[in-house]
């Protein structure tokens, strides 16, 4: 198990046993780590990896606290991490992204005009120099949606955007829990970015396979 995940399951734990009720306030942060067996960078993840599924609140100045959810709706923002792990049917999704994914972009290399080419890298150069996990994850959307669009072909930019809300999550799970993912999703994006302003379309296709290749083989890792 991520180190990560063994955080939020720690943290899970201290929820549903009763030792942090809705409206608590975790200990701080220091405290927390030593007691959990846990460094302070791993429980920051997962205290992050929880409010994004509204587990828990960070307030900016005054703390961490456990939202003031009934028991069944906490364990209905639980079943987040359960059906990520338990439930295979988004490695389907991401595999029909594989298919998808890499014609449009082959197709947006011949189709976008010099002025969407243009939007498409001003996507990838306001990423901050070290993004959060929402920017990150909304510029990756960003992304795809406009090579999507830019294929020229609205029956297939539809279904490439219909795969777009069942792989959110892993999207945001894969940016918490995986080494460089931001690294490795700058490069690949300007490899493909690169490739379509050069009128490339096979080596823009190689490109997006890589990418949509590589979150594939992380997915099928961490679900086993």
């Amino acid at each position: 198990m991520a180190v990560t995940d063994t955080a939020i399951d720690r943290i899970k734990e201290m929820i549903l046993s009763g030792e942090l009720c809705p409206g608590s306030r975790l200990p701080k942060e220091a405290d927390l780590a030593e007691r959990l067996g846990l460094s302070r960078n791993s429980l920051r993840e997962a205290v992050r990896a929880l409010a994004l599924i509204n587990v828990l609140d960070v307030r900016q100045g005054d703390g961490t606290y456990v939202t003031s959810l009934e028991p069944r709706l906490l364990l209905d923002a639980m079943a987040f991490v359960v059906d990520f792990h338990q439930d295979d049917t988004v490695l389907q999704f991401f595999q029909v992204r594989r298919i998808l994914e890499p014609a449009a972009t082959a197709m947006a290399a011949t189709r976008m005009t010099e002025s969407e080419i243009a939007e498409l890298r001003k996507i990838l150069d306001s990423l901050p120099e070290d993004p959060s996990i929402e920017q990150l994850v909304a510029g990756d959307l960003e992304f795809h949606h406009r090579i999507a669009a830019g294929s020229g072909n609205a029956v297939l930019c539809s279904f490439v955007e219909s795969l777009a809300g069942p792989t959110t999550r892993a999207r945001i799970w894969r940016g918490l829990s995986q080494k460089n993912a931001m690294e490795k999703t700058r490069e690949q994006h300007t490899a493909i970015c690169d490739a379509i302003a050069a009128r490339q379309p096979e080596v823009a296709r190689a490109w997006a396979t890589v990418h949509i290749a590589g979150v594939e083989e992380w997915l099928r890792e961490a679900l086993a």
